[in-house]
């Protein structure tokens, strides 16, 4: 692996792509609790210092409000507070008078205070280094101020009581300057322990991907660790054994096909083989030649069967569709059962009366399901054993079952009728030429009309093998499925959304 390719891997890894996740969390959680404490002290400051001046100020109302008297401005500063400041103002808005922290931005004050209304707070944010600062304008009438140092005294027209708001100002700052800190502080550690935590939390999926890459070098029975605890990680891993398991399964199926199909093709190709070497060497001749070429002749042809039949099961696991023509089964088991009769005169083969049985397929695919199945009835019982077939209509589909009263199939051997190349009596199965496929296409033929096969069988009692195909016509079925589509899509109209 080059460093490119290593790069675009651990770009896209998932253990990344979880801890930026997880950063751009933290890092958004933590700013935006940083900025709300800070707007939540902010505006309580904001209040406080302004419930503090509204204090103030009607303290100062109420002693204006008792009647013409004299104060002294030193006085009233002490009165009020160190962060609190008086400016004394004449009629014309000139400054008479300023203390405490009004000294500092007393032109400033006074021009903002002049245009609102008295009573109302001001802000003054300051210039670089000046600090914040926050007044009010009570009127006072009657009040006469001595400024002191053998000056006059003056009758101001009002008072500006001002505030340094800049105590709250740099308790702000202070605390947005620790949250920075403590966000930078908290993300590292979280990260750290995140990335702890992920370390640990992936390593199934590493013992996962090792076991993986076991597999595909050729482990093939190493399976993916799983801890039965529900979890993500272990329903991925027992998914992924899934498909191992089903994977090995049909490897196990193909190599099991090749084995028996070489196997079958094996006997008659020693058999041609056999007679071929015994006429190159001078020992078939005269009428002997013709029972040669006869036995060579039975023997292509018990090949040439059994590549139709493995290429008929491969064009139907491929899902290729069969023909769509109206079909009266009724009619064709008559065909088989007479033709069975001819072969088998000495056999009790017989077929129940019916009604007509309408079905949409192919007519041959159907008679080779009903040539397969009352020759196995035939062919893998004793003599004199009787084989009836019967058919019947249900509501959707029509019902036909072959029974035969023989020896039947072991329980044990009954899960396995429909695997391919499969015998339940190896000797007896070749001595009349099958090949272990017929219940296999049988199976593969019924599905491919949309039915099901059925077979039932008790010890000493019989075997029933049923096959359902659904009923009608080619023109009854379109009319169905029409019916149906219709149907879907005036569901579809009136399904209430959201529902």
């Amino acid at each position: 692996m080059n460093l490119r390719s290593r790069v675009t891997w651990s770009r896209s890894s998932v253990r990344l792509r979880l801890l930026a996740g997880l950063a751009v969390l933290l890092v958004s959680g933590l700013t935006a609790s940083a900025v709300i404490s800070a707007s939540l002290l902010e505006d309580f400051l904001d209040k406080r210092y302004e419930r503090t001046l509204e204090a103030s100020a009607n303290r100062l109302a109420e002693v204006i409000d008792r009647g013409p008297q004299t104060a002294d401005a030193d006085q009233l500063a002490a009165l009020l507070g160190t962060p609190l400041g008086i400016i004394v103002v004449g009629t014309e808005n000139e400054i008479l008078e300023s203390t405490g922290s009004a000294t500092t931005a007393a032109d400033e004050l006074v021009a903002l205070c002049a245009t609102e209304p008295a009573g109302t707070i001001v802000s003054y944010d300051g210039d670089e280094g000046e600090h914040g600062l926050a007044a009010v304008r009570i009127p006072s009438p009657g009040l006469t101020v001595d400024r002191g140092r053998a000056e006059d005294l003056v009758a101001p027209a009002a008072l500006i009581l001002t505030m340094d708001t800049s105590v709250d100002d740099s308790t702000i700052d202070s605390l947005i300057g620790r949250q920075l800190a403590l966000v930078g502080t908290a993300l590292l550690v979280l990260l750290a322990l995140a990335v702890i935590v992920l370390r640990l939390g992936m390593r199934p999926l590493a013992r996962m991907a090792r076991t993986a890459d076991a597999i595909a070098e050729g482990h093939l029975t190493e399976r993916l660790p799983t801890r039965r605890n529900g979890s993500e990680v272990d329903r991925l891993a027992e998914a992924v054994n899934r498909a191992f398991d089903a994977q090995a399964r049909a490897e196990a199926t193909v190599r099991s096909l090749a084995a028996d199909t070489s196997h079958e093709l094996r006997t008659p190709l020693s058999t041609i083989s056999g007679w071929l070497d015994l006429h190159r060497q001078g020992g078939v001749s005269g009428p002997g030649l013709e029972t040669a070429l006869e036995h060579i002749e039975n023997e292509v042809g018990r090949m040439r069967l059994l590549v139709e039949d493995l290429a008929l099961l491969a064009r139907l696991d491929a899902g290729r569709p069969v023909e769509q023509n109206d079909v009266d089964l009724t009619v064709l088991a008559a065909g088989v059962i007479e033709d069975a009769q001819i072969i088998y005169p000495q056999r009790s083969i017989t077929l129940a009366p019916a009604p007509p049985a309408p079905v949409v397929g192919d007519a041959n695919r159907l008679q080779q399901v009903l040539r397969n199945l009352v020759g196995n009835a035939v062919q893998h019982t004793p003599a004199g054993t009787a084989v009836s077939v019967e058919i019947t209509r249900r509501r959707d589909d029509l019902q036909l079952t072959v029974v035969d009263n023989g020896p039947g199939i072991s329980p044990q051997d009954l899960p396995r009728v429909f695997e391919r190349f499969w015998r339940a009596e190896a000797s007896r199965s070749r001595a009349y030429g099958g090949s272990g496929l017929g219940l296999a296409i049988v199976e593969a033929i019924v599905h491919a009309h949309q039915g099901q096969v059925l077979v039932e069988s008790e010890v000493g009692v019989g075997t029933r093998v049923t096959i359902r195909l659904p009923y009608g016509n080619r023109r009854r079925r379109s009319a169905q499925d029409h019916a149906e589509r219709k149907a879907e899509v005036a569901g579809r109209r009136t399904r209430v959304p959201g529902l």
